[in-house]
């Protein structure tokens, strides 16, 4: 549980996004550098990363946030710092698609689920079938 100067909190979401066509692009120097991307803009907007797991074509981020940042705004946050910064960095991603990131995501609160649950699923991702 967290404090701020009004509540005490807990509120954690399981967020999924994939790139424009679900295309393969999350890889190699993409992929480390949308992991370092994430937490930097976890930091700047308080957030916590629990977890995290970038598949090739897929983004899937465990995060706690405060009560000031509506859940479709974390989402926002995130796809926009990101999608913004690795279009400059990587030319591939400029000319292959029109944007980055789908307009669509999956946003899950914990509670439904159990947080064990998630971060299995999320820590499983790469050695599943």
């Amino acid at each position: 549980m967290k404090l701020n100067s009004s509540c005490a909190f807990n509120l954690k979401y399981h967020l999924v996004w994939c790139p424009k066509y679900r295309l393969n692009v999350l890889v190699g120097d993409v992929e480390s550098r949308l992991k370092e991307l994430l937490y930097e803009k976890a930091e700047e907007i308080n957030a916590t990363i629990h977890d995290l797991e970038i598949m090739p074509d897929h983004v899937h981020l465990f995060v706690e946030s405060n009560p000031n940042f509506a859940p479709y705004k974390i989402a926002a946050q995130f796809k926009g710092y990101t999608s913004n910064i690795l279009r400059k960095e990587f030319k591939h991603l400029r000319s292959r698609m029109p944007t980055l990131w789908s307009r669509s995501y999956y946003i899950g609160s914990i509670g439904h689920i159990s947080e064990t649950t998630i971060k299995k699923y999320i820590q499983n991702q790469k050695t599943r079938n």
